[in-house]
């Protein structure tokens, strides 16, 4: 992992579309490059994750762009109940992908909500 400050910052209404369209497109890839064309998960319109997903998390939860020395490199958005933590998304754009980002945006939400004693999460299969 390499020594990049990354850091949270709370999504802004004038940066929701981008971080939409980022979190598509970062599943996307992923997806892309993990199983090629024959992966038939999509949600609607060639979407790995529906906008409609993405926006009910938004609306639902924290939602943080993920800035990585000084440039948005990604995005997460966490559902906080008492002492329970729900991860509902977590991306990271391709070209920072294995980088250590994610990795350091986790640290940065267990530092964000120390009252969490246990995180959930689901993936899709």
């Amino acid at each position: 992992m390499n020594k990049s400050r990354v850091e949270l910052v709370p999504l802004y209404a004038e940066d929701r579309e981008q971080f939409i369209k980022d979190n598509q497109w970062a599943f996307k890839y992923g997806s892309m490059e993990e199983f090629g064309l024959r992966n038939d998960q999509m949600e609607e319109d060639g979407e790995i994750i529906s906008r409609k997903t993405i926006e009910d998390s938004i609306d639902q939860g924290e939602a943080y762009r993920i800035i990585c020395d000084g440039k948005v490199s990604g995005g997460v958005v966490i559902h906080i109940e008492k002492d329970r933590g729900f991860l509902d998304l977590l991306f990271t754009l391709p070209d920072d992908h294995s980088k250590g980002i994610g990795y350091g945006a986790w640290c940065e939400i267990e530092k964000l909500h120390p009252e969490v004693r246990v995180w959930e999460t689901f993936t899709s299969m």
